[in-house]
């Protein structure tokens, strides 16, 4: 005898990962949310027009600025620490950091996290890695405009001011800020995290927002107009100096590296970036100079993302928030025991035979 059963399961839609922190766009959602369960900045950006792909347009995070006055801290010289996760969920951004772990899907995982076949097949339970191991993971970046309105940017004024390799892959990510940058003008400058995966997935690229602003001993110099990447990877000769745009990549219209057949661009050496600070974004014939000038965080709302990697414990399941949160926290957590999705139903259907 055969008897039908009818079975529902969650079928957990991709998530991928966006960097979280102090003066970000889309935090807790859209304008009017409160949504402490945010993926909405972690989806990437395949096959759009420039119109959509430019800060995260597709999706409406461009309408959702920081509250005013608070800033990503850039300190000039130093550096800053980001929460990578693919759910704001998983960050110290949400439920007093209880559900953060040292991963971005607040889960547990070795510290070489691979594949069913260690550098051969890509990370199942971590697609949203887009990765087969860590030395697979192409790299991130920031970039930065002296400009607050993003109508008023170009490719040009948006310039990759500093590169951490093999990354995103752990929750914590800091990155290193040049010595010389100058003080960012009145309301602030405008920040960018990228990132393109190398396979593993959609050929896709990330771009996402952030309200930022250069403090500590600035810097006189001025930064150059930044140039499209070129790919170098089978020849260092070709590789571009001086001021880089980011990468736009596998969209409508943009894109600006051309790649060999099969290549993925990166923030890494295949496209002329180095590790760190790029120190060599300012303009030609005058060397980064600091000065005596503190730059100004007299609005400031938030601690310095700088502060996350001594303030978290990030081993442990937190109650410490490094950040002042504008909005109400939810009154009770979610019990995660999978990553925080968008999910949908799909019914399967099995036969069972009686013997």
């Amino acid at each position: 005898m055969a008897y039908l059963a009818l079975i529902v399961l969650p079928a957990l839609a991709s998530a991928h990962i966006a960097a979280f922190g102090p003066g970000m766009y889309c935090r807790d959602g859209l304008p009017g949310q409160q949504n402490k369960n945010n993926n909405l900045p972690v989806a990437p950006l395949y096959q759009h027009t420039k119109k959509d792909w430019w800060f995260q347009h597709d999706r409406g995070c461009d309408t959702s600025p920081p509250p005013a006055g608070e800033f990503l801290e850039l300190p000039v010289g130093g550096n800053f620490t980001v929460e990578h996760a693919n759910n704001q969920a998983f960050t110290t951004l949400s439920y007093d950091g209880k559900q953060v772990t040292d991963w971005p899907d607040g889960g547990s995982h070795p510290d070489d996290w691979h594949g069913e076949w260690k550098d051969n097949e890509c990370i199942t339970e971590g697609g949203w890695m887009h990765a087969t191991n860590q030395s697979n993971v192409q790299g991130s970046a920031f970039a930065i405009a002296y400009k607050s309105n993003f109508a008023d940017i170009t490719m040009e004024d948006l310039v990759v001011f500093t590169v951490l390799e093999h990354t995103p892959w752990k929750r914590l990510a800091t990155y290193e800020v040049p010595a010389g940058m100058p003080a960012c003008p009145e309301g602030g400058c405008t920040c960018a995290h990228l990132w393109v995966p190398k396979g593993c997935g959609q050929p896709n690229m990330y771009m996402q927002g952030f309200k930022c602003n250069t403090t500590g001993t600035v810097g006189t110099k001025q930064i150059a107009k930044a140039q499209p990447p070129v790919w170098c990877a089978d020849d260092a000769s070709k590789c571009k100096t001086g001021a880089k745009q980011m990468i736009v990549f596998n969209q409508l219209e943009g894109n600006n590296v051309p790649t060999p057949d099969g290549e993925t661009p990166a923030y890494n050496v295949v496209a002329g970036f180095k590790p760190g600070a790029q120190d060599d974004i300012f303009v030609a014939g005058s060397p980064p100079t600091s000065t005596s000038k503190v730059a100004s965080t007299s609005k400031a709302t938030t601690t310095p993302a700088s502060s996350l990697s001594s303030r978290i414990v990030s081993s442990a399941r937190s109650t410490t928030r490094p950040h002042t949160i504008s909005a109400s926290p939810a009154t009770t957590p979610l019990p995660y025991s999978t990553p925080a999705c968008v999910c949908s139903e799909k019914t399967v259907t099995v036969t069972v035979t009686a013997v």
